[in-house]
């Protein structure tokens, strides 16, 4: 058979389309104000970029895939977005660790003694460890998760386990320039 009457993206593989960070089954999509912000932002940006494809009719195959791609984004986005429960953090108990929580750890046993940690609790779209933000539903979230200021909580790190104390718990109720940009 020719090449001729064979499409090019007949081809190619499928596209891969990025999934959306895990949310498990049954449990509520928590966000903070800030989180659902963002969420708000990436819609916008994926919009912004499934119309700059749709004008370019350069490359017929390439465009296809690439709104394939975007549309299947936009799809799961929207998703989440619909799904979003926002968590007032002004309601927050402020003596106890939950959702949106910055939380200053000390090590107590374990680890380094005396080390401290600090992150901030938040919703699975929104987190990045390298930022200091945790998902509430990983396992160090889980494990302080009502905790109050001055309790010890083990933590399970691995094979290791490390005893910590509370010395900080902070909500913040409205977001800086600088909290955006994070």
């Amino acid at each position: 058979m020719s090449r001729a009457f064979v499409k090019e993206d007949d081809a190619g593989e499928p596209p891969i389309i990025p999934p959306r960070p895990a949310l498990p089954p049954a449990t509520p999509n928590y966000v903070t104000p800030r989180g659902l912000e963002l969420l708000r932002a990436e819609l916008t940006a994926l919009e912004a970029e499934r119309t700059r494809i749709e004008v370019n009719r350069e490359d017929e195959a390439n465009r296809t895939r690439q709104l394939s791609i975007i549309n299947n984004q936009l799809s799961a986005l929207t998703s989440r977005i619909a799904s979003a429960k926002v968590v007032d953090l002004q309601k927050q108990p402020a003596d106890e660790v939950r959702f949106g929580a910055i939380v200053r750890l000390k090590t107590i046993s374990g680890g380094k003694p005396g080390s401290e940690k600090q992150f901030t609790i938040v919703g699975v779209d929104e987190a990045s460890v390298a930022a200091g933000r945790i998902a509430f539903i990983a396992p160090i979230a889980r494990a302080i998760q009502g905790a109050r200021l001055h309790d010890l909580v083990t933590l399970q790190l691995g094979r290791n386990q490390e005893v910590v104390k509370v010395i900080d718990i902070i909500y913040k109720s409205s977001l800086t320039n600088s909290d955006k940009d994070q």
